[in-house]
């Protein structure tokens, strides 16, 4: 008898957070593997070994079972090569369900091929709204919520979004967030970058800086802007800036910015959170990076005039700053006053949402019964 297979789909640098702790905890059910087992699969959608690769060993991930391998190309082209060779992948051997997390193009593209080929889909992390339709992983997590059959959420505001589209209860599920799993999993692991002793970096004696959407970085001019505001602001402390490749052919031109401002490479997951850790403060564009700072209690000012992740602002230590650069050497002068907001932990954010995402996947598609509910 063949055994129900589910596929859970991962494509660019966010997702080996999100799916990691889903995969360890479907490990450690041998038992569950002649009832509900899983596949693997990569789109290729960040096809460099900093951007994904290094996340399969550092995360202690099996290698994809499939990988689709669509490499670089316009949204528009990656979303058609993912959505072809995904219905081929489909077609050979159908699943009974695809997993997909967070926002990014693989998971709308892999999203639409399962429902048109009757499929379900569930979506990790489903229900977050920025509101700003600018974004395209806004357009992508709409896109993914119009067409998902079970929603597994990282907060009680993504389960009222989901109802003011009409999503019925029992299909949303309130199980935490996935990436603090990863993040509380590997916190003893977390290491230095090679240039730590190098540049004599210290906890608490440098900021940590990432850039990439947009609004940010497409177009020269705004990108050394904020450059030039951030290397003032911070009162002669280094900035470690690693740079993404988006961002990379933006400053290629660029002259004059900030001797304090330092650009490395994209870094592997531990080592990134560990400079995060030991920052004084966090500078981003990043929704996911405001949701670590959080629960390592590190200030962060997002450089976005809207979050999707307002339980960040609300109760953990993200304050929302906006794209001017004008606004950043005020932040900066809260900080280095010491009024920054301490902040908590959002409620579920303790490392077991993939525990309780496997729980009921199993009630769902692995023939015990009937639907699980999480905690709502």
């Amino acid at each position: 008898m063949t055994v129900p297979l589910i596929d859970i789909i991962a494509g660019a640098r966010p997702n080996f957070m999100k799916i990691a702790s889903i995969v360890h905890a479907l490990l450690a059910r041998p038992e569950l593997e002649r009832r509900l087992g899983f596949r693997l699969i990569h789109t290729g959608q960040h096809y460099d070994a900093l951007m994904s690769g290094e996340f399969f060993t550092q995360l202690n991930i099996p290698e994809p079972d499939v990988n689709l391998e669509v490499g670089s190309g316009t949204q528009a082209e990656q979303t058609a090569a993912i959505m072809m060779r995904y219905e081929r992948v489909l077609l050979e051997r159908p699943s009974v369900l695809c997993v997909v997390v967070g926002d990014v193009t693989s998971t709308m593209a892999c999203a639409i091929v399962a429902q048109k080929l009757c499929i379900p889909v569930a979506h990790v992390e489903g229900g977050i709204r920025s509101g700003d339709w600018t974004m395209p992983e806004e357009i992508n997590r709409m896109v993914t919520d119009a067409i998902t059959n079970h929603f597994f959420t990282t907060s009680r505001v993504a389960n009222e979004n989901l109802r003011r589209m009409g999503v019925g209860e029992e299909r949303i599920f309130f199980v935490g967030n996935t990436m603090i799993d990863t993040l509380l999993a590997n916190a003893s692991r977390l290491r230095p970058p090679v240039f730590w002793e190098e540049w004599g970096l210290e906890s608490g004696g440098y900021f940590l800086l990432t850039l990439h959407r947009p609004a940010n970085v497409d177009g020269g001019g705004r990108l050394g802007r904020l450059l030039c505001a951030v290397g003032e602001a911070v009162r002669g402390m280094v900035v470690i800036f690693p740079v993404h490749p988006r961002t990379a052919r933006s400053l290629a031109g660029l002259s004059g910015l900030p001797e304090n401002v330092r650009f490395v490479d994209p870094q592997p997951y531990l080592e990134f959170n560990y400079l995060a850790r030991h920052a004084r403060a966090v500078m981003t564009d990043s929704g996911g990076i405001t949701e670590e700072t959080t629960v390592m209690g590190v200030p962060c000012m997002t450089l976005r005039d809207t979050t999707e992740r307002p339980e960040t602002v609300t109760v953990g230590t993200n304050r929302l700053l906006g794209t001017d650069p004008e606004r950043i050497k005020p932040a900066m002068d809260v900080l280095f006053a010491g009024e920054w907001q301490r902040g908590g932990i959002p409620e579920l954010w303790d490392g077991g949402a993939g525990e309780r995402i496997v729980g009921i996947l199993e009630g769902l598609y692995g023939g015990v019964g009937g639907k699980k509910k999480a905690n709502d």
